[in-house]
C-alpha cells in the first residue's frame, strides 16, 4: 500500500539577536514649522541572516508622548510587537512628525527621539532628529465671514479671472519683525490707508496660493539691510514658500505674489530676496499718476513660474536689482508707464522647462490686446545687463498709437539680429535709443543656472559702466564699491571663488 502525503513547511521564527542592519543610523527630518506636519521619511530594516526572525518590539523611545509617528509595513502606531522578518528580507518604516513648541521663549527647538528595536541585551536603535521653528501664523478667521475676502488677482490668457481667498491684516499685525518667522495662508491684505512695515532680517513664508496684497491707498515698506554674512543673509528680508525641505528649495510656483494694487504709491523695497513664487512682484498703476508706485533696490527676484516682475501702467525706480530665472519673462512691462533701471541684471537662465518669452518684454498696450494702449513715457536702462539662455532676450512692441519712449545706455543686450526683421525699434545705430551697447560676449557669471549672477574677471562687461550713472549707485548689491571703474549689472566683478 502506498501512502500519498502533501508537505507543508511550518515557519519557525528565531528571536532577534541584535544583528539587524539599517539604511541609516540617524534619520534627519528636515526643518519644519511648529505644529505643521513634516514630509514622510523612511527607514529600511534588514535581516541579513539566514534565519527568519521575530522582532519582539519596535517602539519610540519617548513612547506615546513622542512627536514622531511611525508606520511599520503598513500599520500606523508608536509601539509594535512581534514583527516577523524573513531571512535576507527587509521591512519599511515610514516616519513623520508634528512638533509643538510649548516654551514661548524658544524660537526653534531641536527635537530628538529614537526608534528602538527589541530590549536589552539585544536592543538596537536609530536616532531621529528634527529642527522645529516657531512661527507666527497669519490666516483667515474662519469664524468671521467679514474678515474673509475673495480677491481677483488677474485674468488669465483666456480672460478668466484668477481668484484667491484673502484677509485683512489687523493693526497689530502691520509690523513684521525678525523675532520669529511668519507663515501666511491666503492673501494677507494691507488695508487702505495702512502701511505694512517689514523689518530687516524678517523671514516670510507663504503657503500655496498665498501672498501679500497691498490695496489702493495702502503701502508696504520692506526694510532689509546689507548682510555681513553672505550665507546667513541676516539682514535680508526673505520671501519664499512654507516647505522647508531641501528638495523644495528651487521649486517654482510654490506661492502667489507680492501684489501692489493700482493706487498704492510710494512703496519701498530694500534688500529683499523673493523666490519660488508664481508671479513674484506685480505692480499695477493708474494713468496720469505722478507719484512712483515702487522704489526697489538691492533686491533679487528669481525662480518665478510666470514673471519675476510684472509692471502694468505704473512707475518704478530700480537699482541694484537682479531678476533671474522665470518661466516666462524676467521683467514684463505692459500698458506703458514710467520706469528707470540702474545697474540691474535681468538674466533668464530658466532650466525647468521650455520658455518662449524674452527676458525683457516691453509693451505700451496689454500684451495680448493691442487695441487698448497707454503712453510709455519712459523706460530707461542704464549700466544694465539683459541676458539669458535664449538667442534674443529683448522684445519691444508698440501699438503705434501711444508713445513708446525707451533708451538703453551702457548696457549689455543679448540679441540675435536674424530673429528680427527691419524694425526701427531695434536700430542699434540710433544713439537716441541705444548708447554704448554690447550685443554679444562672455559675461562670465559664477553659476547662472543657479541664479548666481556674480561676474568673474573674464567678463566682457568689466569697466563698461557710465561713471556718472554709477555715482548715483556707488556700491553694488553686496556693498562692493563701484567707483571709479563701474561694471555693468548689479555686481562688480570679482575673482571666482574655488
Amino acid at each position: 500500500m502506498l501512502w500519498s502525503t502533501s508537505c507543508r513547511k511550518d515557519f519557525e521564527y528565531t528571536p532577534s539577536n541584535g544583528l539587524l542592519s539599517f539604511s541609516k543610523d540617524t534619520v534627519y527630518l528636515d526643518t519644519v514649522f511648529a505644529n505643521i506636519g513634516s514630509s514622510t521619511y523612511f527607514l529600511k530594516v534588514y535581516n541579513d541572516s539566514k534565519d527568519d526572525i521575530i522582532i519582539p518590539k519596535i517602539a519610540l523611545k519617548n513612547g506615546n508622548e513622542s512627536f514622531y509617528r511611525l508606520n511599520v509595513d503598513g500599520v500606523a502606531g508608536k509601539n509594535f510587537e512581534n514583527i516577523p522578518l524573513y531571512a535576507k528580507d527587509s521591512l519599511f518604516i515610514l516616519i513623520e512628525t508634528t512638533i509643538d513648541i510649548n516654551d514661548d521663549t524658544l524660537s526653534e527647538l531641536v527635537y530628538t527621539d529614537a526608534i528602538q528595536f527589541d530590549s536589552e541585551p539585544y536592543q538596537q536603535s536609530v536616532e531621529l532628529v528634527t529642527l522645529a521653528k516657531d512661527a507666527i501664523f497669519l490666516f483667515p478667521d474662519v469664524a468671521s465671514e467679514n474678515s474673509n475676502q475673495t480677491v481677483v488677482l488677474y485674468n488669465d490668457d483666456s480672460g478668466n479671472p484668477i481668484e484667491v481667498k484673502g484677509f485683512e491684516l489687523k493693526d497689530e499685525q502691520l509690523n513684521f519683525t525678525n523675532a520669529k518667522s511668519y507663515v501666511i495662508y491666503g492673501y494677507a491684505i494691507v488695508p487702505q490707508e495702512k502701511e505694512l512695515v517689514i523689518d530687516a532680517g524678517s523671514r516670510i513664508h507663504f503657503h500655496q496660493n498665498s501672498g501679500i496684497l497691498v490695496q489702493d491707498g495702502a503701502q508696504i515698506s520692506i526694510n532689509g539691510q546689507l548682510s555681513e554674512n553672505g550665507d546667513l543673509l541676516e539682514g535680508e528680508v526673505i520671501f519664499e514658500g512654507d516647505r522647508l525641505e531641501p528638495e523644495f528649495a528651487e521649486i517654482p510656483g510654490q506661492w502667489g505674489a507680492l501684489w501692489i494694487s493700482a493706487g498704492s504709491q510710494n512703496n519701498t523695497i530694500n534688500h529683499l530676496t523673493l523666490k519660488n513664487a508664481e508671479l513674484g512682484i506685480f505692480v499695477e498703476g493708474k494713468p496720469n499718476t505722478t507719484e512712483k508706485s515702487l522704489t526697489i533696490s538691492n533686491s533679487r527676484v528669481f525662480n518665478s513660474s510666470r514673471y519675476n516682475l510684472w509692471a502694468r501702467n505704473t512707475s518704478i525706480e530700480a537699482s541694484n536689482l537682479i531678476l533671474g530665472a522665470s518661466g516666462n519673462s524676467s521683467l514684463l512691462i505692459e500698458n506703458g508707464g514710467s520706469y528707470s533701471f540702474t545697474h540691474a541684471t535681468i538674466a533668464n537662465y530658466w532650466n525647468k522647462g521650455l520658455r518662449f518669452n524674452a527676458a525683457l518684454e516691453i509693451y505700451n498696450s496689454r500684451k495680448n490686446a493691442n487695441e487698448d494702449g497707454f503712453d510709455l513715457t519712459k523706460a530707461e536702462f542704464k549700466n544694465c545687463i539683459i541676458d539669458g539662455n535664449s538667442s534674443t532676450e529683448i522684445l519691444l512692441q508698440s501699438n503705434n498709437q501711444n508713445s513708446f519712449n525707451f533708451s538703453f545706455q551702457n548696457s549689455f543686450i543679448k540679441f540675435n539680429e536674424s530673429t528680427i526683421d527691419d524694425d526701427l525699434l531695434y536700430n542699434f545705430d540710433d544713439e537716441m535709443l541705444y548708447s554704448t551697447i554690447i550685443l554679444e560676449g562672455n559675461i562670465d557669471y559664477y553659476l547662472p543656472f543657479e541664479n548666481d549672477f556674480r561676474i568673474g574677471l573674464e567678463s566682457e562687461v568689466i569697466n563698461k559702466g557710465d561713471v556718472n550713472t554709477a555715482n548715483s549707485v556707488p556700491f553694488d548689491i553686496i556693498g562692493e564699491p563701484r567707483l571709479p571703474n563701474p561694471d555693468l549689472g548689479a555686481f562688480q566683478a570679482k575673482e571666482k571663488e574655488m
